[in-house]
């Protein structure tokens, strides 16, 4: 038995994906007066921290119970009422991930609130690189024991034996047969796809993913939350941008269009200012520049405004486990003057990363008249950008 890792760092600009959540349990077990998803834990609802873990990675829909139809959810987030049993669930999660054009689900138990990024990006990258199953497990380490009762009556080899864990990743249509298939009740969505004769690829698990199940896993999950947030990893990267003026009436600048008496000449939409954001990004998380992941080599991306770019940093910082924290950007020119847009551009710039606007800086320089931007040939842009862990 092998656990497959599969490359992390393909494009996280995946439309395609949708999460399924399965909510609608009363989790009786755990106690608290409440289901276990409702419950506070470290700050936030169980199902908070779930439903933030997989946001940055595409739509993602939460099956409810009837009575939880109504219950706050973060923006964004789908709902769904749910069935009798876990399997209807699924299948109501599984339509509704049909109709948002989903190619690929992740299907992850809401109880599950410490999931990293890491464990989500293997069973991702591993459906992007072929599987058409895949989910985490974490193999047998301990001795294991028969059991009648309270007696130990015998031994199990552990060799080949894994814990399974979420999210559960697969193709939409052949989990979707699966399940139309399927009569009984299954342990998991892994039990569902083996018996439709689905090949289930194992991707690392993790031993903090953890599912809250009696009243001591909430301590237990807490204490990993807060060991995340006591370890928090910074992360600065810088970026630097030059584009020179050619014929045109208006630039593009932090995605704000600038009248002008030129424009700026570039492979994409030449800004330069979300150019030297974006590349302070990828610097931060030690993944080149842009030309790395967008090459100017590809027609595709000639004329291609510059917000993909910064779009697609944001969320590979996300899948890696970080947020933007803030982001300072100078642009230094003669003309045209910045000051009179830099509130607009700090709003253009918040819109795509997510950011409150006093958290992202835009400010102009001149060079004194010094050198090909004091000469008025082009524009340059300084960025730094800070990355803290989600």
């Amino acid at each position: 038995m092998e656990i497959s890792s599969y490359p992390v760092g393909m494009s996280s600009d995946t439309p395609s994906l949708v999460t399924i959540l399965v909510a609608a349990g009363r989790g009786t077990r755990a106690g608290g007066g409440v289901p276990k998803q409702w419950q506070l834990l470290a700050g936030q609802r169980v199902a908070d921290w779930a439903i933030a873990a997989f946001q940055p990675f595409g739509e993602v829909v939460v099956v409810l119970h009837r009575d939880d139809m109504d219950i706050d959810l973060p923006a964004g987030v789908h709902r769904v009422p749910g069935g009798e049993t876990r399997e209807h669930s699924v299948k109501a999660g599984l339509t509704r991930a049909w109709a948002l054009g989903a190619t690929y689900v992740l299907i992850h138990d809401i109880a599950r609130p410490c999931i990293s990024p890491t464990v989500i990006a293997g069973v991702r990258d591993a459906l992007l690189a072929g599987a058409e199953a895949a989910a985490p497990g974490l193999p047998v380490t301990d001795a294991l024991w028969r059991a009648d009762g309270a007696r130990v009556t015998g031994t199990q080899d552990r060799a080949g034996l894994v814990r399974a864990q979420t999210p559960q990743g697969f193709a939409l249509g052949p989990i979707a047969a699966a399940h139309d298939g399927f009569a009984g009740d299954a342990a998991d969505d892994v039990e569902v796809a083996r018996a439709a004769g689905l090949d289930v690829h194992i991707t690392p698990g993790d031993a903090d993913n953890i599912k809250i199940t009696h009243p001591g896993d909430f301590a237990r999950a807490e204490a990993i939350l807060n060991r995340r947030r006591d370890c928090m990893d910074i992360r600065m990267g810088n970026g630097y941008d030059v584009h020179a003026f050619c014929e045109g009436d208006q630039v593009t600048i932090c995605g704000v269009s600038v009248p002008h008496d030129k424009g700026l000449l570039g492979h994409s939409d030449a800004d330069v200012g979300m150019h030297a954001i974006t590349d302070a990004i990828y610097g931060a998380l030690a993944e080149g520049d842009i030309g790395r992941h967008f090459p100017p080599s590809d027609p595709q991306w000639k004329g291609a405004a510059s917000h993909i770019f910064l779009d697609h940093a944001v969320q590979l910082a996300a899948t890696k486990g970080y947020k933007v924290s803030n982001i300072d950007c100078t642009l230094i020119c003669e003309r045209p003057k910045i000051g009179p847009h830099a509130s607009d551009m700090q709003g253009a710039l918040a819109a795509i990363t997510g950011l409150d606007t006093n958290r992202i800086s835009v400010k102009a320089t001149t060079s004194e008249k010094l050198g090909f931007t004091g000469r008025g040939e082009g524009i340059a842009a300084i960025a730094t950008a800070l990355l803290v862990t989600a």
